[in-house]
């Protein structure tokens, strides 16, 4: 019905649009298709970000411009809810950016969003709540600072004189990854700190860092 599609914005995977048009008149058709709700005005600050003419023939675009005209449809109309496939594939690095503002600036407009992407750090940039799928199965679901907050972190001690390894080792949720005779250590550590922060405090510690997993390296875990 046209009341759902003036309400939704959608960036399919696979783009198709009428060649022989140009790009204003397939966003006025699409337009039509959703009651007339988008603003013009709105259509072309749109195209002027992504760098688009609106006066362009479809047949002669570039991949990536065909993916800016996707873009524009998507959000031109202002939609509660904005479903995006892949939204910066095909596109440069300063256009990739222009989209994540675009989607960032819709969401602090009220608008709800989902996006799948294989480009994971843009989804740890931009996304509240993230899933994972394994062989077609949502198989994790969390927000996003959760998820990172309970993966493995890398820790790296040094230390003022040799200790006995074996005193981290047995912290719950520590590996010992590998030392340095007694002055350094590389931990790897699941879950919460408290323990090993603990544990720390009772030993000569001249430095201690820790590396936070990425959305990519949570996400590659999954699949090993």
């Amino acid at each position: 019905p046209v009341a759902v599609r003036a309400r939704v914005g959608y960036l399919p995977g696979e783009l198709r649009f009428e060649e022989g048009m140009t790009v204003e008149g397939a966003l006025r058709f699409l337009n039509s298709l959703r009651g007339g709700r988008a603003d013009w005005a709105y259509v072309r600050e749109l195209a002027e970000r992504l760098s688009l003419d609106l006066k362009a023939q479809i047949k002669n675009l570039s991949r990536g411009n065909k993916q800016k005209v996707g873009i524009v449809q998507a959000l031109m109309h202002r939609p509660e809810l904005l479903m995006l496939d892949e939204p910066t594939v095909g596109l440069d690095p300063l256009m990739q950016r222009e989209v994540l503002r675009l989607v960032a600036e819709a969401r602090a407009g009220g608008a709800t969003v989902f996006f799948s992407s294989h480009n994971l750090p843009e989804v740890e940039e931009i996304a509240d709540r993230v899933g994972i799928i394994r062989q077609g199965l949502l198989v994790e679901t969390a927000e996003t600072r959760a998820l990172i907050g309970r993966a493995l972190h890398r820790v790296r001690v040094r230390f003022r004189e040799p200790i006995r390894v074996a005193a981290l080792a047995d912290v719950p949720g520590v590996t010992v990854i590998s030392e340095d005779e007694g002055l350094g250590v590389t931990l790897q550590v699941e879950g919460e700190m408290d323990a090993l922060i603990k544990r720390l405090a009772t030993l000569p510690v001249v430095s201690l860092e820790t590396e936070r997993p990425s959305l990519e390296e949570i996400f590659l875990a999954y699949y090993q």
